[in-house]
């Protein structure tokens, strides 16, 4: 056995594909870049100033990333209501408020994501931006992706962010009097609040379950 003092010589798994790929798109990004992460075999997270975020986006899209996934956004904020496999009958737990963002680091609540590929390959990036929480604005990339006319569209009424710039923000699943961002940690789900999730109250015990409890007793 090794004592526990020694230091790990595992050296650390490497994707040369993806370390040069990342070096690429961050030798085009230059100062736009904020953050990156890359995890080997894994994928490529990439987050840039708010500012340049539509010039990041048309300059990533130029080394070949020419395949528009999809947009959305991330609400870091916990949920004030717990989470939905909460057991309704039980005291609420101590809940920690802090908002932590995931890869690649940020500074606000609320984020968008996008996912560019390369046709014809398995490269593809993660390219992120934080929301600004005073104007909640962030320009929009329809002219780069026409293809993220709807995503936007649906990320400003879920969400509550605005795309500058967009053609035709309007809803597409909401009524056009409807308050509020469904999609917003702090918006509270009445289905939940009224009756508690099915998967705590509608319970079936597995095959075998009954048995093992008898064994246990005995």
């Amino acid at each position: 056995m090794f004592p526990l003092s020694q230091a790990d010589t595992t050296e650390a798994p490497r994707d040369e594909r993806r370390e040069s790929e990342l070096a690429a798109i961050l030798g085009v990004l230059g100062a736009n870049a904020a953050d990156s992460l890359m995890k080997p075999n894994d994928d490529i997270w990439v987050r840039v100033t708010t500012e340049s975020w539509r010039a990041s986006v048309d300059a990533v899209r130029s080394l070949g990333y020419t395949y528009f996934c999809f947009l959305s956004a991330i609400d870091w904020m916990p949920s004030p209501f717990g989470k939905g496999e909460d057991d309704p009958t039980a005291p609420p737990p101590e809940r920690d408020s802090s908002i932590r963002q995931g890869y690649a680091g940020g500074a606000t609540r609320f984020q968008l994501l996008a996912r560019l590929v390369m046709p014809g390959s398995t490269s593809g990036v993660n390219l992120k931006c934080d929301v600004p929480d005073d104007s909640m604005t962030v320009e929009s990339i329809v002219p780069v992706f026409a293809g993220a006319n709807w995503h936007e569209r649906e990320t400003w009424e879920m969400f509550g962010i605005n795309f500058a710039g967009h053609p035709d923000l309007r809803h597409i699943y909401l009524p056009q009097d409807f308050e509020g961002f469904p999609l917003r940690k702090d918006f509270p789900l009445l289905a939940r609040i009224v009756k508690p999730w099915p998967g705590i109250v509608d319970v079936e015990p597995l095959p075998g379950d009954e048995n093992e409890e008898e064994s246990e007793q005995s």
